[in-house]
């Protein structure tokens, strides 16, 4: 069984992120060929601090068990969709803050991004490609970037309110760049597996 996390990487009270994630796993899972099982992995689940570890990730010594719970969650599957907003010009904090944790966990396996944000999200998935180089993940040219205005539905909300986030109704077309996405992670998530030899030294 080939395991792929679709990962939320926004911990924001009022964010977009879950539905979008949703959406993606659910999108993935009707696309997906047999024997690969797509799994939601929400960053707020996991409560991470600011990088608190006293040894940097690539050593792979963790002192505390929130690091050690993480390690085993991202550790556990064999490639990754990145749902991410984008804030500034980049890669939300949080995710960001996750991602450094780990070293080895994230090597050898495919990494997908959908993104999202008034221009749909694409420099915050450029700044995660580079992340990606240097992790050795082998990031896939396909790509999902919906957009805060066409994407989402305002209709009878009140959008003057700062806590506003509209309903998510992606355009129908999305759904075929979701399908295009899960066959690249898939086939580079297969691919990659005979490198991820239990055992093996990945450094």
């Amino acid at each position: 069984m080939t395991r792929i996390a679709i990962i939320v990487g926004s911990t924001r009270t009022h964010r977009r992120g879950k539905a979008v994630a949703d959406w993606t796993l659910e999108s993935a899972r009707q696309a997906a060929p047999q024997g690969v099982d797509f799994e939601l992995v929400d960053l707020d689940d996991f409560a991470l601090p600011v990088l608190d570890e006293p040894a940097p990730s690539a050593w792979g010594s963790y002192a505390h068990e929130h690091t050690r719970r993480w390690s085993a969650a991202i550790a556990s599957y064999d490639g990754f969709v990145f749902v991410t907003a984008e804030y500034n010009h980049g890669v939300p904090g949080p995710l960001k803050n996750a991602i450094d944790f780990l070293y080895d966990e994230w090597h050898n396996k495919a990494a997908g991004f959908v993104s999202y944000g008034v221009n749909g999200g694409v420099r915050a998935v450029e700044q995660l490609r580079q992340i990606a180089g240097e992790l050795r993940l082998a990031d896939v040219g396909a790509q999902v970037a919906l957009n805060t205005y066409t994407d989402f539905d305002y209709t009878g909300i009140d959008i003057t309110e700062p806590t506003v986030t509209g309903r998510f109704a992606p355009d129908d077309r999305h759904t075929d760049d979701v399908a295009k996405l899960v066959d690249e992670v898939t086939v580079w998530s297969r691919a990659l597996a005979p490198i991820r030899t239990p055992g093996r030294d990945q450094r």
